[in-house]
Parts: structure tokens; C-alpha cells; sequence
């Protein structure tokens, strides 16, 4: 479904209180694929902090401080032009391209921008490897320090007070949670990302797919997988997942 200017606005408000209630998966359940039965909250009419932030701004237009088309092309950006389809082309080069992975492990800034990424909420980035013995994840412990340019905005579980908390205290129960168990003799570390650095997960590249190209690489990383709470699985027989 399309989202609206308001859809936009409205979630953009109320994300930053929104606290997550059960697993952390069931925040946002449909944009990583967990497949859970879950229950939402629906409100026929807009929460009253929705309904601010649509009056706020129709005061500022009206007052000619904002221009609606000016508006509508930051919010087209996020919604089309910026997300994890970026990160994910970002992992799918360093997947293919050798040379190009240990460019992205050095100086993540200048590797990403050579894709044509960067700007605004994207400077001082760091990519951290999973490996066979390593697993990371990523968590901003006080507020919601994201890499937008190449994972757009950040999910709502993402911002809420228990991943960030919990992510540090117990990791291993969270990434559970995700329904991503880490074996014991692998090491989980936790990241926190700040103003000043942010990081993305450079997921394992899973079996099966050494005949791939960079495009069917990509369709393969997900969001979940350059934040770290989930794997990328392993190609089964006839090129599923």
C-alpha cells in the first residue's frame, strides 16, 4: 500500500514513543518477513499527537514558512530513492567484488558514496563483518542513530526503549526474539551507533549463491541482515532461500 503525506507524518511522530510490546519482531513484522500471527492497534480516528503534527503543518504552509512540494519531495525521497535497497546493493558488490569489500571495511564512507550514497544522516559510517566466528548487531542506546541513505528510516522497534537497552544487556535474547539463534562458540558483538558514527552489518553471504549476480545478491539482503538481527539464509535446492 502507498503511503500518504499524512501516513508519513503521522508514523514520523508517534515512532519515537511508540515502546515495543512482546518480541521486538512484532513491531514491524511485515517489513521483515517473520511470518508471526500478531495483532495491531487500529485507531478510526488519528491520536491526538497525529492530529498536532497535521495542524502544525498546515499552519506552516499557510504562513508560507514550509512549501508543501518541497515537503513532498524530502518525504518521495525517503519512501523511494533512500533505503535498504541501497545498503543492499552496497552488500551485494562487497559479496562480489573482493576488492571493493576490503574498500568498504577501510573507509565505508568512500566505498559507499562510489556507489552514489551518502549525505545527511550517512557521514562517519563504519561496516563491520560477520564472519563464521563473529556476529554483530547494532542498536543506538540513546536515541535512534540510523544510516539513512542506505538503510532508510529506522523501524519502530529499532527506537524503541527495550532493543535499546536490552540489545547491550543481553544480546543473545534479543537476536532470539528475531528468531535468530547464535551458537554459543560464536562471539555477538553490539555496536552503538552515535551522531558521530554509524554502522551497517556486512551479513555472511550464504551458501548456494556463488553463481549469482550482483543483482540477485541484492534481492537477497534484507533490512534485518545490515542491523544484524537476522542471518541470511542459505540457498536451498531450485535457488529458494
Amino acid at each position: 500500500m502507498k503511503a500518504t503525506r499524512r501516513d508519513f507524518l503521522t508514523t514520523a511522530a508517534t515512532a519515537a514513543g511508540a515502546a515495543a510490546t512482546g518480541s521486538f519482531a512484532n513491531a514491524d513484522d511485515q517489513d521483515h518477513g517473520h511470518g508471526q500471527a500478531h495483532q495491531h492497534d487500529h485507531q478510526v480516528v488519528p491520536s491526538d499527537m497525529a492530529l498536532r503534527v497535521k495542524s502544525l503543518e498546515s499552519l506552516l504552509v499557510e504562513k508560507g514558512l514550509v512549501d508543501r512540494a518541497a515537503l513532498d519531495a524530502l518525504i518521495d525521497t525517503y519512501e523511494h530513492k533512500v533505503g535498504p535497497r541501497n545498503g543492499a546493493r552496497v552488500v551485494a558488490r562487497a559479496w562480489f567484488d573482493s576488492a571493493y569489500k576490503q574498500r568498504l571495511l577501510t573507509d565505508a564512507d568512500k566505498a559507499i558514496a562510489e556507489l552514489g550514497y551518502g549525505g545527511m544522516q550517512g557521514e562517519h559510517m563504519v561496516v563491520v563483518e560477520n564472519t563464521p566466528a563473529v556476529h554483530n548487531m547494532v542498536v543506538c542506546t540513546l536515541c535512534s542513530c540510523y544510516p539513512w541513505p542506505v538503510l532508510g528510516l529506522p523501524p519502530v522497534w529499532y527506537k524503541s526503549a527495550p532493543y535499546r537497552s536490552r540489545s547491550v544487556i543481553d544480546p543473545r535474547g534479543v537476536l532470539r526474539e528475531f528468531g535468530t539463534e547464535i551458537s554459543e562458540d560464536v562471539e555477538v558483538r553490539v555496536w552503538d551507533s552515535t551522531a558521530e558514527v554509524r554502522y551497517l552489518v556486512l551479513p555472511e553471504r550464504p551458501s548456494g549463491t556463488e553463481g549469482l549476480n550482483e543483482d540477485a545478491l541484492a534481492a537477497l539482503v534484507t533490512r534485518d541482515s545490515m542491523i544484524g538481527v537476522a542471518k541470511i539464509l542459505p540457498r536451498r535446492e531450485g535457488g529458494a532461500a
